[in-house]
């Protein structure tokens, strides 16, 4: 699986995937995530990648040209080198919310996608048409841009490919999963009162757990 990121803050993310799983992910090459500087294919001399908003209105709104040239760019590279032609996402508060199910479909459909990172007022309407690209929210909130989205969207999709997780086992929207978790020990006592983990999660009877599990189970978005 190939993530390419369209951002004007390509450093944003170098903190993020240099850790954990999807850090050995990327050492192990079975994922791979590439950034575009999307200041390096503007043709303005200042390397502005936005303007005012036609029609009037605060703030700026990223241009066509720049977009279109980075995404052209990665498509043509990837019809030389692989013959595939990847999925085009941009990130909006309008967007179709992402889900578990979402990222499972891109997963198993795809094996490039892009991401484009918006700022400011959002992105000149014709990059979505142009491109036949598809809007995806992270929830009913606004951010100040599109990288968080981009970082959460590859950390959900990159988890579902094969050998990122050492157990598949630990998706958790395949088995019952309860957003109540224990671990040692058994009894933790603070300020003088004592905490323990239920009894049911003792007794070894799994069909009692299971049980138990599905009373507390962690409802995982699958729209």
């Amino acid at each position: 699986m190939r993530f390419h990121v369209v951002t004007i803050f390509p450093n944003m993310f170098d903190s993020y995937f240099a850790e954990s799983i999807i850090s050995r992910a990327i050492k192990n090459k079975l994922i791979e995530i590439k950034t575009y500087s999307l200041r390096e294919y503007t043709k303005d001399k200042h390397r502005r990648v936005d303007g005012k908003p036609y029609g009037g209105g605060p703030g700026m709104v990223m241009w066509v040209e720049p977009l279109i040239s980075v995404v052209d760019s990665i498509e043509k590279k990837l019809a030389r080198k692989k013959g595939s032609k990847p999925k085009v996402v941009i990130f909006s508060p309008g967007g179709k919310q992402f889900t578990n199910t979402i990222a499972e479909q891109t997963e198993e459909k795809y094996t490039d996608i892009v991401f484009i990172c918006g700022r400011y007022e959002g992105i000149d309407a014709r990059v979505k048409k142009i491109l036949k690209a598809e809007e995806w929210s992270i929830g009913p909130y606004v951010l100040t841009g599109g990288e968080l989205p981009a970082m959460i969207a590859i950390d959900a999709i990159a988890r579902r490919v094969k050998g990122v997780l050492h157990d598949e086992d630990s998706l958790e929207e395949k088995r019952v999963a309860s957003h109540e978790m224990y671990a040692r020990p058994e009894v933790y006592e603070y300020k003088g009162k004592k905490y323990r983990v239920p009894k049911v999660l003792l007794s070894g009877n799994h069909k009692l757990i299971e049980e138990y599990r599905k009373k507390k189970e962690n409802i995982v978005g699958k729209k």
